[in-house]
């Protein structure tokens, strides 16, 4: 990674923060995308201190015009773009009779549109310099369903779908589309939504990781952010080059039946 440029939507916290923490480790300058103006500015501040640059652009990736912003901020202070993590996500939960249409298209405008805007517009800097990695966070929930969630589930599985037809489109100019899946991270959105589970449940909050999030799957825990860098960071390698159009689980065996 070193002396790429790597993108990281979503970057403030959570997965995004982690990947950011990995790359700026590995050599790389670091572009925060956020719309948390408090938080981002704290993980330029973190990067920093990791003795990597680092820039924070305030963006919603939901919008077209906030995405050309973001990548000519990055032309400018780093002359290229050779990374793009797609991490940004939101949720809600809702019954699909119940599910209101204005969170439905923010939900799915943050996670598939944002991620297509983001590629369209820095896919032309890869090319130009003929390399470039492309990593879409997706989710277990890309690849099956649970209830209650189905703007998500779409997005995440429309997110798969994205990975896979961009990978084609780019691969002659050394260019690999990958996706991540994994399940529950230990994240603030994830613990936020612990603590409403166990609320209404009536139970403690590592019931509700056992019994309700983690029940399909092998191995009984959340996934921390770090797990996610690292195979991240894995996809941007040499050792990885032949690696395109995938979607990688670490789903900690859920799928595995």
């Amino acid at each position: 990674m070193k002396d790429k440029v790597a993108v990281i939507t979503g970057a403030a916290s959570g997965i995004g923060l982690a990947i950011a923490k990995t790359f700026a480790q590995g050599g790389a300058k670091i572009v925060i995308a956020d719309l948390d103006c408090d938080g981002g500015e704290r993980a330029k501040d973190e990067i920093e201190k990791l003795g990597a640059s680092a820039i924070f652009a305030k963006t919603d990736v939901s919008q077209a015009e906030d995405v050309r912003q973001l990548v000519a901020a990055t032309i400018k202070s780093y002359g290229r773009l050779d990374v793009l993590v797609n991490n940004a996500g939101i949720q809600y939960i809702a019954p699909v009779m119940e599910f209101p249409e204005d969170r439905w298209d923010s939900l799915i405008g943050v996670i598939l549109t944002g991620t297509f805007l983001c590629s369209k517009y820095a896919l032309p800097h890869m090319i130009e310099n003929k390399w470039g990695r492309i990593i879409n966070i997706g989710s277990i929930h890309s690849k099956v369903a649970s209830p209650f969630k189905s703007a998500y589930i779409a997005a995440k599985h429309g997110v798969l779908g994205l990975t896979r037809a961009t990978a084609l489109e780019v691969a002659a100019y050394n260019i690999t589309v990958n996706a991540i899946c994994p399940t529950y991270v230990r994240t603030p959105l994830v613990e936020k939504q612990i603590a409403e589970q166990a609320q209404r449940h009536g139970i403690t909050a590592e019931e509700v990781i056992t019994k309700i999030m983690t029940e399909p799957a092998l191995i009984k825990r959340l996934l921390e952010p770090s797990e996610v860098a690292s195979l991240a960071l894995y996809l941007c390698s040499p050792a990885a080059a032949g690696i395109t159009g995938a979607a990688l689980d670490i789903d900690l065996g859920w799928t595995a039946r």
